[in-house]
């Protein structure tokens, strides 16, 4: 069951394989190994781990995927499995020849219930959605309206306060780590900055559902730039984002925790946010089951056998 996601970037480790298992070898320390089956993302983050070629070879055989990290230990590049089916060429062709219809509708359906995790989110946190359930319906097919950035805008200030601002990626050098003072510009990078990993991690994940399922990840519903290589990632991960928000958000109100770094703690939360249950079709699913199922739901909507993913009723995931 590849429902596992390990993180190095506490202690310099050498990895290896052995008998289709990831060893892990540490300085005066016994080895630790575990099957490639096991593992769905593998990150390496901190800037002293080696590892041999059969090490990637291994993992994404097995159908897992490998994170790489910067210096400042954040998520910069991705490697996928080649061949995730059987019959992914033909899959291929079909999800290329998608209409642009299917596309809007898909999409709709996406921002819908990327909205309905957002109030459920909010509403787990506050006890009020912002009026963000009222938004739901007034997404139409391809959201030509942008109904999702004025949620957005209801969203963020709900959840953070009005100070907030979402950022994609910030410069180290904007946060100073020796700087005691907790001001508002401080947790807004410290904010950013988790929301960041989790969804790189997410993002992973999604990834390699897509594989898994014979589909290619760039070729997007919405997203189309001709510089992301993950186009329909970022498509199907959007209703498990307020997943990482809500793991941020509940850090955060933590004060005994360390906000000034991505620390083991604070890995640990965002972590445990992607390996909880969701509620799909009545039954509790991990979240790397169903995305298996949304990525699958796509192949069979390319195929004319369904006109709707497989997306859960509830993010209401439990550790």
């Amino acid at each position: 069951m590849q429902h596992r996601i390990l993180d190095i970037s506490e202690e310099a480790v050498w990895l290896k394989t052995s008998l289709k298992r990831l060893v892990l070898s540490r300085m005066d320390k016994p080895d630790i190994s575990l099957p490639f089956s096991d593992l769905a993302v593998l990150v390496v983050a901190h800037p002293r781990v080696t590892y041999t070629q059969s090490v990637l070879t291994g993992l994404v055989q097995a159908g897992g995927v490998f994170v790489t990290c910067d210096a400042k230990r954040h998520p910069t590049g991705m490697l996928l499995p080649l061949t995730g089916h059987s019959i992914q060429t033909e899959r291929f062709a079909k999800q290329a020849a998608a209409s642009k219809p299917t596309q809007k509708r898909l999409w709709q359906q996406i921002v819908r219930n990327k909205i309905a995790g957002q109030a459920e989110v909010l509403k787990t946190l506050t006890g009020s959605d912002a009026g963000l359930s009222a938004l739901i319906g007034n997404v139409r097919s391809g959201d030509p309206t942008n109904v999702e950035a004025v949620s957005a805008r209801k969203y963020w200030p709900a959840l953070f306060g009005p100070s907030f601002r979402r950022i994609q990626q910030q410069q180290e050098s904007e946060f100073d780590s020796d700087d005691s003072s907790v001001s508002d510009e401080t947790i807004r990078f410290i904010q950013n900055r988790w929301l960041n990993y989790g969804y790189a991690v997410l993002r992973a994940m999604t990834a390699r559902a897509i594989c898994a399922a014979g589909l290619h990840p760039s070729l997007g519903l919405h997203h189309h730039s001709r510089y992301n290589a993950y186009c329909l990632a970022d498509d199907l991960m959007e209703p498990f984002r307020p997943l990482i928000d809500l793991a941020v958000a509940e850090h955060l109100s933590d004060m005994s925790a360390d906000l000034w770094d991505l620390n083991r703690t604070a890995k640990e939360r965002l972590l445990n946010s992607l390996t909880g249950r969701c509620v799909l079709r009545g039954e509790r699913r991990s979240i790397f089951d169903v995305l298996t199922r949304v990525a699958t739901s796509l192949c069979s909507v390319y195929c004319g056998e369904s006109t709707s993913l497989e997306i859960p009723e509830t993010l209401n995931a439990t550790f």
